[in-house]
């Protein structure tokens, strides 16, 4: 016989998530299903990542939720159905919505669209309540066309997973990360050689890795290495790894050219969306650059200020598991019903 959520005598204890990897066609329509079929195999003979950020995501959603006391059901159907006026929570690609047939009233997100033109019309559902928005830049996205149905959230970094590095003995000045996802060949040739060779005229020791082209030991052992982390990348909707490289004391310096790289933006506005590579960042954490017409002179600022940077302590303040917990689950109740609408382990 299937639990019976109560709302009125449940107080908040059990929450249902539904999650499915985010799934892309690449080469011709519906290769995603074949993809689905040879991962397994392909992922016992490499040592490259293996789960995706939206993965990573989810994956630290369900820590924080069962560390803040909720007892978290995954992908449970049966128990949704035999609850009806329960909240549920869908996460991943837009695929999960296909044919959703479950009554629940539900909160979206993180990663179901990759911007909100592509559902105008997604809360002309009843059902669904709540967007979830990873970084201020696609809250503010996602409210030009959710207006008030959106929701701030972040996932939460373990930082004893990721401890403090800075006292280990260091011989690279910076581990650079590429995670240029879009026309890689032309900002190769504009950036990220020019920054090599800039390195280089300064005497500065670097190594290089590049995103999917590596795994969490190595890189966990090359930020025992490093003073810093030279973060290449377009965009990012959180930006995991810097974020760890954050956690264990090394502090960054970032590629933050301002707007969205992903040209789904294009069948739907003029001009492309304000994005940041680093969301969640402050001055304690290190410094930015738009381009190479500024890197130089960030670059010394960087240089001047490395040892003063606090990048753990922010991630500890900001950035924690417990704290992405309740702030998930406080957008969760208040999608239910309104007797349990205020959790009493929501986050103040």
């Amino acid at each position: 016989m299937k639990l019976r959520l109560d709302p009125q005598k449940a107080g908040g204890e059990h929450i249902l998530l539904f999650y499915r990897e985010h799934e892309t066609d690449r080469f011709v329509r519906g290769d995603r299903y074949l993809k689905r079929l040879v991962r397994p195999l392909y992922d016992r003979l490499h040592h490259n990542q293996k789960v995706t950020g939206f993965g990573v995501s989810f994956n630290m959603l369900h820590r924080g939720l069962v560390e803040a006391g909720y007892i978290v059901h995954r992908n449970d159907y049966a128990l949704a159905r035999a609850n009806p006026d329960y909240p549920v929570g869908i996460i991943g690609g837009p695929a999960l919505l296909e044919n959703w047939r479950l009554p629940n009233p539900a909160i979206l997100g993180p990663s179901i669209y990759d911007q909100p033109g592509q559902a105008p019309t997604l809360f002309d559902d009843a059902r669904f309540q709540t967007y979830v928005c990873l970084a201020n830049w696609m809250y503010d996205l996602f409210e030009t066309v959710y207006a008030g149905r959106c929701v701030k959230w972040f996932a939460g970094i373990d930082t004893q997973a990721w401890p403090d590095l800075s006292a280990q003995p260091k011989d690279l000045d910076f581990l650079i990360y590429d995670k240029v996802r879009w026309d890689h060949d032309q900002y190769q040739a504009s950036l990220i050689d020019p920054i090599l060779a800039e390195l280089q005229a300064r005497g500065l020791k670097a190594e290089l890795i590049r995103y999917k082209f590596h795994d969490h030991a190595t890189f966990k052992s090359l930020l025992g290495r490093a003073k810093g982390l030279l973060f290449l990348c377009e965009n990012e909707t959180q930006g995991i790894a810097y974020q760890e490289a954050m956690a264990s004391g090394v502090p960054v310096l970032a590629w933050d050219r301002g707007y969205w790289a992903d040209p789904q933006w294009k069948p739907f506005m003029d001009v492309a969306p304000w994005a940041s590579s680093v969301p969640f960042f402050s001055p304690d954490c290190g410094e930015r650059f738009v381009g190479m017409e500024d890197f130089p002179a960030k670059l010394d600022a960087f240089m001047t200020k490395r040892e003063t940077y606090r990048p753990r302590d922010y991630v500890i303040e900001n950035l924690s598991i417990p704290r992405s917990g309740a702030l998930y689950a406080q957008a969760y109740f208040q999608a239910g019903p309104k007797a349990i609408q205020k959790s009493d382990k929501a986050v103040a």
